[in-house]
């Protein structure tokens, strides 16, 4: 009872300023680390039948390695590696960029997609699966000319 005495007595500006303050550290204790960061890098238009290279760039913010599993994924079926996949170890000291040629024959959208997953043997130390989302995707237009 003494405390709400003491509530009641208090402005309401000292009331925001400890709302405000309250807020502001529990804002700085959250985790703000990316789990995967992604950068894509492919042209937007091309001739028919030329052959393309995608790069993808892969990075995390974890102290921990995790494995990853990435592959592209087209709007329309399409013939040769474009549908190959790649399995590797995620690391936070240890950038990974992945490489993909194939030939377009026509315009398309392509989802480049990362898959967080658990399986032994890929990362030589112990992995992770960070809580959370386990799909990471970006979606770009390849345009045909």
């Amino acid at each position: 009872m003494h405390l709400l005495q003491l509530l009641l007595r208090a402005s309401p500006g000292v009331l925001v300023l400890v709302l405000c303050l309250q807020l502001g550290t529990n804002k700085a204790q959250e985790d703000t680390r990316e789990i995967i960061k992604m950068q894509l890098d492919m042209p937007s238009k091309t001739k028919e039948n030329e052959e393309v290279t995608l790069e993808l760039k892969l990075q995390t913010e974890l102290k921990e390695c995790m494995v990853i599993k990435t592959y592209l994924q087209g709007s329309h079926l399409m013939d040769g590696p474009f549908n190959y996949l790649y399995t590797a170890c995620l690391c936070e000291d240890y950038p990974r960029t992945f490489y993909w040629d194939f030939k377009v024959n026509r315009t398309m959208a392509i989802a480049t997609v990362v898959h967080i997953i658990e399986k032994e043997g890929i990362c030589p130390n112990i992995s992770v699966v960070p809580n959370g989302k386990k799909y990471y995707y970006t979606i770009r237009k390849i345009q045909t000319v």
